[in-house]
């Protein structure tokens, strides 16, 4: 990890989402290329290829601290990025809605988020841009930081140093990770290996949007919007029942998590 990254970052992003807004009034309008946008944030900053090791750490609460520091950049620029895409659909969907025809280029874009977030549509028309729409949304980021520290034991596992997987991920393909030291016999699976820290969050927040197991999350996630609501991490929890093998016990360990370290997830939702 360089020197001042988070620093770094932050002024990066920032500089990026003024020069997004500028691009939004003078540009967007006529292209609506949200590939582009989402391109520029992508490319901000350099992915993280290096852990600290917070296993030196002996204060827990400095412990805690720089945990959350160091993931709370990538997880607001991933942020950054789907809620780019969110808007292009929503105008997409605004258009449709009002008997507009979508350009080759719009479809094109269309196309390449339907296939990202693993939803299968016949036709582009408002159901299936609606439906899309419930999958292209932001995950809370409180909810994603505690996520993180329950899975790699706070940035200290094996699978979170070697392998960037701060989640807990699994591939089915011989080679494609690293192969648990617990895993039961008859048992195929690895715990995936990512290029950086950022594709893990990516991969993530892709797989919450997209996987069939977490439905729920997303309808809980939808209900809120329709309520005009902004969805929280406290409410949105209770949609990883399927994460875990454990179920209900694995929901109430991530909300005591998130109730006890409340005050170092500063200036996010809870």
């Amino acid at each position: 990890m360089k020197t001042g990254r988070i620093g770094s970052f932050t002024l990066a992003l920032a500089m990026v989402i003024v020069a997004i807004f500028a691009l939004r009034v003078w540009i967007i309008p006529n292209t609506n290329d949200s590939s582009t946008i989402a391109t520029q944030l992508v490319d901000a900053v350099d992915p993280v290829t290096q852990v600290p090791d917070f296993s030196a750490i002996n204060d827990i609460t400095e412990k805690k601290k720089a945990f959350f520091d160091f993931l709370r950049p990538i997880v607001q620029q991933q942020n950054a990025i789907i809620s780019i895409e969110r808007e292009f659909v929503s105008e997409m969907l605004a258009l449709v809605e009002n008997g507009k025809s979508l350009s080759e280029t719009q479809l094109g874009q269309l196309n390449t988020l339907f296939d990202k977030y693993q939803y299968a549509a016949r036709n582009v028309d408002a159901k299936s841009l609606a439906s899309l729409l419930k999958r292209v949304d932001i995950v809370p980021e409180s909810m994603v930081l505690i996520q993180a520290a329950n899975e790699s034991g706070w940035g200290s596992s094996r699978f979170a140093r070697e392998g960037f997987n701060f989640f807990g991920e699994w591939c089915f393909t011989a080679g494609c990770g690293i192969v648990p030291s617990s895993r039961g016999s008859g048992k195929s699976h690895e715990v995936k290996v990512f290029s950086s820290v950022d594709e893990s969050v990516s991969s993530y927040m892709r797989n919450l949007n997209s996987n069939t197991a977490y439905a729920l999350f997303r309808s809980i996630r939808a209900d809120l919007r329709s309520q005009e609501l902004e969805p929280t991490a406290d409410q949105l929890i209770y949609g990883l029942v399927n994460y875990s093998e454990r179920q209900e016990a694995y929901i109430d360990e991530l909300l005591d998590m998130l109730r006890h370290n409340e005050k170092y997830l500063v200036n996010v939702d809870v």
